[in-house]
């Protein structure tokens, strides 16, 4: 019996070593924790199919047509990928970096249930995290608007328990980096509050100087004006 070959869920860059491409590439996977470029890739794929669709639909007119642009506008609307008055002109918009933060991972990680990218897709993979009260394994999985808000630890994970050493220390970690920024802050209000103190000084010495040289104008005029009387 011959087994079903599985279809290809993305197509690669038609030309491989492009530095600007790999470039780009490399920043992604630092910003975003995808495991490899065919990841990446099958994201890429996923808008450029949204992509194709739109621009197929944009010149039709037909009731088919029309059905589904609706359709499409949507199921992108249910992503967090357009806004409720999208037009489907709004998808050509779309771009990688819109798809990479609807990620489960990047989710997590921004919702501060791991303390890095990297972490919020080991705990996906180890099966931690839910998403409306189901496991889900896939760190890639683009995730609805409305189950946005449940995605959360297992209740038979470990991590459910805040004061597990991960979560303590990525919260401190977090209140610490807070605590520098307020500092920072703080330090450069002060150094903001000198400088305007030292230009004041600096704009009534200047004041100061105008007016002894205008005095000193005045009495030379004086002095000018005697000689000529008394001449």
């Amino acid at each position: 019996m011959v087994k079903a070959r599985l279809r290809k869920k993305y197509s690669g860059p038609s030309h491989l070593w492009q530095m600007a491409r790999i470039k780009e590439e490399a920043r992604l996977k630092k910003d975003y924790g995808y495991k490899n470029k065919k990841e990446l890739w099958k994201v890429v794929s996923v808008l450029r199919n949204f992509r194709a669709q739109a621009r197929k639909l944009i010149p039709l007119t037909n009731k088919q047509a029309i059905l589904e642009r609706r359709q499409l506008i949507d199921r992108l609307k249910l992503l967090g990928l357009v806004k409720e008055d999208a037009k489907i002109e709004n998808v050509l918009a779309l771009n990688i970096h819109d798809l990479l933060e609807r990620r489960l991972q990047t989710l997590v990680y921004r919702k501060k249930l791991a303390n890095t990218i990297s972490q919020a897709r080991q705990f996906i993979t180890h099966r931690h995290i839910i998403v409306n009260g189901v496991k889900v394994t896939s760190p890639s999985m683009l995730v609805k608007v409305g189950d946005e808000p449940y995605i959360s630890f297992s209740g038979t994970s470990a991590m459910v328990n805040e004061m597990h050493p991960e979560r303590v220390a990525g919260k401190e970690k977090r209140d610490k980096l807070h605590k520098k920024e307020s500092i920072e802050e703080k330090m450069k209000a002060v150094k903001d509050a000198e400088k305007a103190v030292k230009d004041a000084e600096k704009e009534k010495a200047k004041e100061k100087e105008e007016e002894k040289k205008l005095e000193r104008e005045l009495k030379e005029a004086e002095g000018e004006i005697v000689k000529e009387v008394e001449a």
